[in-house]
C-alpha cells in the first residue's frame, strides 16, 4: 500500500494501484467486496466522472465506489492503457472469457510469457453473448477491471468476434471495441465444391456483374507465391467465385459500414471463414485477397478453413504432416498479398500444432481462444466443490445433443461417463467426450433457473470462483502459458 492510502483501514492491491497529480487510485478489499478506491486533493475533478460515497480524509476526498459501468468508463478516460486499441500485424492472442473473471489469469500468463504477445482480454462473439446473457459493454467492463486489477499497462484489443450484421457491428462499436470479426459464413456456398463445370457456370452467372468471374481479373493467370505456382483456369476459379462472391460481398458491405459508424475512430478487421464444411484451398485463399483488395477492403487478420478438425477445447485432428505443408501456403500467401496475419480459430488447446504455427507464420498470427477459460473455471471448482462440478457435469450432458449443433465436436454420450460414476472430478475435464460436452453446453448452465427464477448454477460457480479468485488465476495462468510460450520469439520482433 502506497502512503497515499495508509491509516485509511482499506486493504489495497497493489498491482492496481495509480497515482497521478491529482489523485490516487487503487482497488480496495471492504466489508462490502472490491470496491473502487480513489483518493483525490481538495479539487475533485477526478471524481466527477465516478461514482460512489465520499468522505473527508485529513483533507483530500476518498471515493469509494462500485464496479461498475460507468467507473469503468471513468478509469478508460482517465488511462490510455485501459482503452482498446488496434493491434496490428504483431503477434497476438485472443484470449476469450465466458464467465468475466478471467482476465486476471489471461494479463498473468502474457505477463508470464514474456509480454511480447499483443493481448486481447476483451473478447466475445455474439453467438456467446447471447447464450451467456451478457452484453458488448459488459464483455468490455469485466476485461477493464480485470486488467486494471493486474496493473497490465502495455496495450490491449478488444475483438467483437464472429459478427454478422450491421447491428452486431454498431453494438460493439458502442462499447469500445476495436477489432471486428466478420463472419460470412452463412453466405459460403459448401455446394460449389461437387458441383460441375456447367453447373459452376449456371451459379457464377447469378452472382452481380461486379463479382463474376472476368472483373476479378484472375481468370486465366498464373501468380507464383514463394516459388509455388497457383493456376487460374476456369473451373478452379469459378469454383472459388461461387464458393465465396457473396462471402465477399457480404464482408465488403460490413466493412463500409463500420467505417461509416466509426466516424474516424481507429479499428481492426477480421475476417472469418472457418466455420464452413470445406477447407480454403490456396487457390481460394488468392481469390478472397485479391477481391478484397480489388474492393479496396483493408483487413489485418483473415481466418481460413484449414485441412483438419479444429474442434472445440481438444487438440488438433488431423495428419500434422499434412497440416504444416497446407498451412505453409497458406502463409506465404498472407505474406505476399498483405502482410496480413493469419488467425487460428478454435485455437485453444491445439497443442501439437502450435510449433508449426510458428515455423510457418514467422510471428504473422493471431491465436483465438474462447471456451478453454471457461473449462479452467469447472476444472477450479471440479478441485474445490467436486460434488457442485458433478451436478453440473450431470446438467451438461442433458443439454448436450442440443447445443452441439452450431459446434464442431465429436463427443458422444456414450463414451462420456455417467456423473454418478466419476470418482476423479478434476481429470474428466480433461477426459476428450467429457471435455467437449462441458464446453458446449456453457451457455444452457449459465442461463440455467430455478422453478422460482433464481439462477441454478451460475450464482453459485462464481461465487465460488469470487472467492478463490487466485486459485482460479493461478490455474489459467499455467494453462495459458502453454498456449503462448511457442509463440514468444515472434512476439518479441
Amino acid at each position: 500500500m502506497t502512503p497515499a492510502f495508509e491509516g485509511l483501514n482499506l486493504r489495497i492491491d497493489p498491482r492496481s494501484e495509480v497515482n497521478t497529480a491529482e489523485a490516487d487510485y487503487g482497488l480496495a478489499e471492504s466489508g462490502n467486496g472490491r470496491r473502487l478506491a480513489v483518493l483525490a486533493g481538495a479539487d475533485t475533478h477526478a471524481l466527477r466522472a465516478l461514482e460512489g460515497g465520499c468522505s473527508e480524509q485529513s483533507g483530500r476526498t476518498l471515493l469509494l465506489g462500485p464496479l461498475s459501468p460507468r467507473n469503468a468508463a471513468g478509469l478508460r478516460a482517465q488511462f490510455s492503457w485501459l482503452r482498446p486499441h488496434p493491434l496490428g500485424i504483431r503477434t497476438s492472442a485472443g484470449l476469450g472469457d465466458r464467465l468475466g473473471m478471467a482476465t486476471p489469469g489471461h494479463v498473468r500468463a502474457v505477463r508470464a510469457a514474456g509480454g511480447s504477445i499483443a493481448p486481447i482480454f476483451a473478447q466475445q462473439s455474439v453467438r456467446e453473448m447471447l447464450r451467456t446473457g451478457r452484453t458488448p459493454q459488459q464483455v468490455m467492463d469485466d476485461a477493464t477491471w480485470g486488467v486494471f486489477q493486474e496493473g497490465w499497462r502495455a496495450g490491449v484489443g478488444a475483438d467483437a468476434d464472429h459478427l454478422k450484421s450491421t447491428g452486431d457491428i454498431d453494438n460493439c462499436l458502442a462499447a469500445g471495441f476495436t477489432f471486428f470479426t466478420i463472419d460470412p459464413g452463412e453466405y459460403v456456398d459448401g455446394g460449389a465444391e461437387a458441383a460441375g463445370l456447367d453447373e459452376l457456370r449456371e451459379r457464377a452467372g447469378r452472382l452481380p456483374p461486379d463479382s463474376q468471374p472476368r472483373a476479378t481479373g484472375l481468370l486465366g493467370r498464373s501468380i507464383d507465391v514463394e516459388g509455388r505456382t497457383l493456376h487460374f483456369d476456369e473451373p478452379a476459379l469459378l469454383k472459388a467465385v461461387v464458393k465465396y462472391g457473396r462471402a465477399v460481398e457480404h464482408i465488403a458491405a460490413m466493412s463500409r459500414h463500420l467505417e461509416q459508424a466509426a466516424a474516424g475512430r481507429p479499428f481492426e478487421l477480421e475476417i472469418s471463414v472457418d466455420e464452413t464444411e470445406q477447407p480454403t484451398s490456396p487457390v481460394e485463399h488468392v481469390y478472397f485477397a485479391s477481391e478484397l483488395r480489388r474492393l479496396g477492403i483493408q483487413w489485418v487478420s483473415l481466418a481460413p478453413r484449414f485441412i483438419g478438425r479444429f474442434e472445440k477445447g481438444v487438440d488438433y485432428i488431423g495428419d500434422l504432416a499434412a497440416f504444416e505443408a497446407d498451412l505453409a501456403v497458406h502463409a506465404a500467401i498472407a505474406r505476399q498479398f498483405g502482410p496480413y496475419k493469419l488467425s487460428v480459430h478454435s485455437g485453444s488447446d491445439k497443442f501439437s500444432i502450435y510449433p508449426a504455427i510458428m515455423r510457418q507464420t514467422r510471428g504473422l498470427v493471431h491465436l483465438k481462444t474462447a471456451g478453454t477459460s471457461y473449462l479452467e473455471a469447472l476444472g477450479t471448482v471440479a478441485l474445490l466443490a467436486p460434488e457442485f462440478f458433478r451436478e453440473i457435469y450431470a446438467f451438461a450432458r442433458e443439454h448436450y445433443e442440443t447445443d452441439r449443433a452450431s459446434y464442431c465436436v465429436s463427443a458422444q454420450l456414450a463414451r462420456a461417463p455417467l456423473a454418478d460414476a466419476v470418482a476423479d472430478a478434476p481429470g474428466l475435464v480433461n477426459q476428450f467426450d467429457a471435455r467437449e460436452i462441458l464446453h458446449v453446453t456453457f451457455g444452457s448452465v449459465l442461463t440455467a433457473v430455478t422453478p422460482t427464477g433464481g439462477s441454478w448454477f451460475r450464482d453459485r460457480l462464481v461465487e465460488l470462483l469470487r472467492i478463490h479468485a487466485d486459485r482460479y488465476a493461478a490455474n489459467l495462468e499455467v494453462h495459458f502459458l502453454r498456449h503462448l510460450k511457442p509463440f514468444v520469439s515472434y512476439g518479441a520482433k
